[in-house]
């Protein structure tokens, strides 16, 4: 069940409440009302598809995820488009969706602006004074949210997980100047205005101690990147793809933006078949007509590329064991891909662009970084498809670097540390599960 706005409230009886949900003792019984501990109650907010499988949608769901665990309770403001998902202590109220938005585009766009405004009015609805002890916001949502924490007289966290001037060049929306400086002025709003800045790779802390905020900021690397819950079947990979079982098969996943590198990819598949003619690229992303226009591109250059369009997240753990190398070809931007966190655990090895988006994470000896060239890519490839014990090492000093600096403990506890900063050390000692704040009764989110 969704909840659009505050339309929960007409819905509640389709909700599935907990064991033990917010009472209130009835002072006509004569009975003294019980004292019962309390979760800090938390107001996210968080432009864009909640969810779909893809950078900040992944992010979002395990910074939720492992707020939860901490011991507080999530009312998350989204748009009115994703997959469900199911958390405890986690109720979603997704904005009024206009009647021509099916899906959203990752980057900037005039939808966008769209839906924050609508984001922004459902916001102002939930937020009530006395209902929420902290708002966290996200991404263009820090505008939003630094503003209502003043109202409230609450505090804000900003999670940054890009920088916004950055994203126009990303994406390639605007050259206006006037667009930069609105660009840049609000996120220096969104970080004065903030408490605790959360940042998600070391180029974004930087920029957030070139702008005075670097006493509030907390670097806290996406270290779950895009990993799922397991789930009992296996898809057979190469057998439906028709990818021969003994065929050295190249992976890359993720979106088809500019920035991610994949006519850097595609240029390199052709040079890698002229080498490795048993070869393969597998392709998993994309939406019909972007998957439609590469396939048609490889068909006029013979390369050999696979593609599977878009996948549901919790299949890429078999698209992972199906392949012998891992591919990273970004060539824009200084954010680390979420997926390289999860490739260093995969024991496969990752050939990457030798540019900072990767070398931030990635040490020697951990990867194989070439120059953003298609023959040093594909040359990358060919020497780690035709050395199996190279492989090895290498996917080995990979996943103990993920395990010395990028594990699931230490995101736990920056976490921690980052709300120990926002509302004090031990703010939700208590174990999750037991009644929220305010002596509401309210729904745990099945979306």
């Amino acid at each position: 069940m969704r909840a659009t706005g505050d339309s929960v409230a007409s819905d509640v009886s389709h909700w599935t409440c907990r064991a033990g949900a917010r009472t209130r003792s009835p002072s006509s019984a004569g009975v003294p009302p019980k004292k019962v501990n309390t979760a800090p109650r938390i107001l996210m907010l968080a432009p864009e598809p909640f969810f779909e499988p893809r950078g900040t949608p992944f992010s979002e769901y395990h910074r939720i995820k492992a707020l939860v665990e901490l011991g507080y309770e999530i009312d998350l403001v989204t748009y009115p488009v994703g997959q469900d998902v199911h958390l405890p202590n986690l109720r979603i109220y997704r904005c009024a969706r206009p009647p021509f938005v099916r899906r959203v585009a990752i980057g900037p766009s005039f939808r966008k602006i769209l839906l924050d405004l609508l984001l922004a009015f459902t916001a102002f609805r939930r937020a009530r004074p006395g209902r929420y002890d902290a708002i966290h916001s996200h991404e263009e949502a820090g505008l939003i949210g630094v503003w209502l924490a003043r109202r409230l007289g609450i505090p804000h966290l900003y999670d940054m997980h890009s920088s916004l001037p950055q994203q126009l060049a990303n994406f390639s929306y605007s050259r206006s100047k006037l667009i930069r400086w609105c660009f840049e002025r609000s996120e220096q709003a969104m970080l004065d205005g903030s408490q605790v800045v959360i940042t998600i790779c070391p180029a974004l802390q930087e920029t957030a101690v070139a702008t005075g905020a670097g006493g509030r900021a907390i670097l806290i690397e996406n270290v779950m990147g895009g990993d799922v819950e397991p789930v009992a079947d296996v898809i057979p990979v190469r057998e439906r793809w028709d990818i021969g079982a003994g065929a050295p098969l190249v992976l890359y996943t993720g979106t088809f933006e500019s920035y991610q590198g994949l006519d850097l990819l595609f240029a390199a598949a052709s040079h890698l078949a002229t080498t490795h003619p048993e070869a393969r690229v597998l392709v998993v992303g994309g939406n019909p007509d972007q998957v439609a226009a590469a396939k048609a591109a490889a068909e006029r250059t013979g390369a050999p590329l696979v593609f599977t369009g878009r996948r549901p997240a919790h299949e890429i753990p078999a698209f992972v064991s199906a392949c012998d190398v891992l591919a990273s070809p970004r060539i824009a931007g200084t954010n680390t891909p979420l997926k390289i966190y999860s490739y260093l655990r995969s024991g496969r090895p990752i050939v990457a662009t030798d540019l900072r988006t990767h070398t931030q994470v990635l040490e020697p000896g951990t990867a194989v970084l070439t120059p953003p060239d298609p023959a040093a890519f594909a040359t990358a490839l060919a020497r780690l498809l035709d050395d199996p014990d190279e492989r090895r090492r290498i996917a080995a000093a990979a996943a103990a670097l993920a395990a010395d600096k990028y594990s699931r403990a230490s995101y736990l506890a920056r976490t921690r540390e980052a709300y120990d900063r926002l509302l004090g050390a031990g703010a939700a000692s208590r174990p999750t599960g037991g009644s929220g704040a305010r002596g509401e009764t309210g729904p745990v989110a099945t979306l």
